[in-house]
């Protein structure tokens, strides 16, 4: 029996490469969908409400998806090298893919803008890292500009490939339910990933979306329909990067989520088409929130997550309590990246709740008899 390399050779079928493309695969894929079980008692939540966790990813990321996907066929058209601008996680993905492949990684990332997590990932693979005095959607543009005339290939999100990747968590996520939940919420930052996943439930339920930029030469999925429903798609940004709920652009994002803070997505158009296609909707939570959020996901459940990531939870426990997602409903909130991405902000105020005793016996165990009492 062969065993799983990765997301293009176990869902070949479903995706635009022939039997005679190389796949450049790290075996990504296959993350699990984790059930919560405290916080819903916490809330009075009698539904479902679970987590998948693209935060176990070879790069600890959901861009692994899309990167598999968009290097396969940057390589298979000959491309000897790869670009990307990035707030962290593409960067970190592009160069271990590009390093898998053996060609080279140009990675474009913002000044001051980026965890030093994912960074630390973008030079072990052996990127190379050009940082601009701008933010990401100053380093997009710079990319499509450079593209146009050097001999690379642009694997942001506007490659078509990687949506194609990205949309296979759905299909693992019905496959694991054995249907589609009733609402799937997201974090959105350049929306490339609620896009994805809208492709990829429409495509289970055998429905065609506006939202597949691909064209339909090279789309080979198997069109035989897997389940007849599909999620509301709920998209949350974080409050001072939220240009879907401003209604344009946000010319200078901040916030504590970096793979977030993206001011002008480049599947705006995509996004709302799923929203609206979905029956979704998009809504924004502050920089405590997300915080507080993540903290309490970690603390109360034993899932460690990036802040961008817990902004999906963080609106899918409100919208629950606030009757907005209905009492026995089942809710999947991606969780995108993996908390060791950004450990900067769970220590910035050092190590809290630190107990210094001396190294006695007596001492530890009065410590522990006072933290149980």
């Amino acid at each position: 029996m062969s065993s799983y390399t990765g997301i293009i050779e176990h869902y070949r079928s479903r995706l635009p490469f022939g039997p005679q493309v190389r796949a450049i695969a790290l075996g990504e894929g296959r993350t699990p969908l984790i059930r919560l079980h405290n916080l819903p008692r916490d809330i009075g939540f009698e539904g479902e409400l679970y987590v998948k966790f693209e935060g176990l990813n070879p790069t600890g990321s959901f861009k692994d998806r899309g990167m598999t996907a968009a290097v396969t066929q940057a390589v298979h058209e000959g491309a000897r090298a790869i670009i990307c601008a990035s707030t962290g996680n593409t960067s970190a993905a592009a160069a271990a893919y590009a390093a898998r492949a053996g060609i080279t990684a140009f990675v474009l990332i913002p000044e001051g803008k980026i965890a030093l997590g994912k960074l630390a990932q973008a030079i072990a693979h052996g990127a190379v890292v050009v940082q601009i005095a701008g933010n990401f959607d100053d380093g997009m543009r710079l990319v499509k500009e450079v593209a146009e005339s050097a001999p690379v290939a642009i694997v942001n999100s506007i490659n078509p490939y990687r949506l194609q990747g990205q949309k296979t968590a759905a299909f693992e996520i019905v496959e694991a339910l054995g249907r589609a939940p009733d609402y799937h919420c997201l974090p959105v930052g350049n929306a490339g990933n609620i896009t994805a996943y809208w492709i990829g439930y429409a495509e289970m339920s055998g429905w065609e979306t506006a939202a597949n930029s691909l064209p339909e030469a090279l789309r080979r999925y198997d069109t035989h329909a897997v389940v007849g429903t599909r999620p509301k798609m709920v998209g949350y940004q974080a409050a001072g990067s939220a240009p879907f709920l401003r209604g344009g652009p946000v010319e200078h994002p901040e916030t504590v989520a970096t793979a977030i803070r993206i001011g002008h997505p480049q599947s705006w158009d995509r996004a709302w088409i799923a929203q609206k296609e979905s029956g979704g909707w998009f809504d924004e939570c502050t920089d405590a929130e997300i915080l507080a959020t993540q903290r309490r996901l970690a603390e109360r459940e034993g899932v460690f997550c990036e802040p961008a990531s817990a902004v999906s939870l963080c609106g899918a426990l409100r919208d629950i309590q606030s009757g907005r997602i209905p009492q026995g409903a089942t809710v999947v909130c991606t969780l995108t990246g993996n908390g060791l991405k950004d450990p900067d902000i769970v220590m910035k105020n050092g190590l809290q709740g630190l107990i210094r005793v001396p190294a006695e016996r007596g001492a530890v165990e009065k410590a522990l008899l006072d933290r149980l009492s």
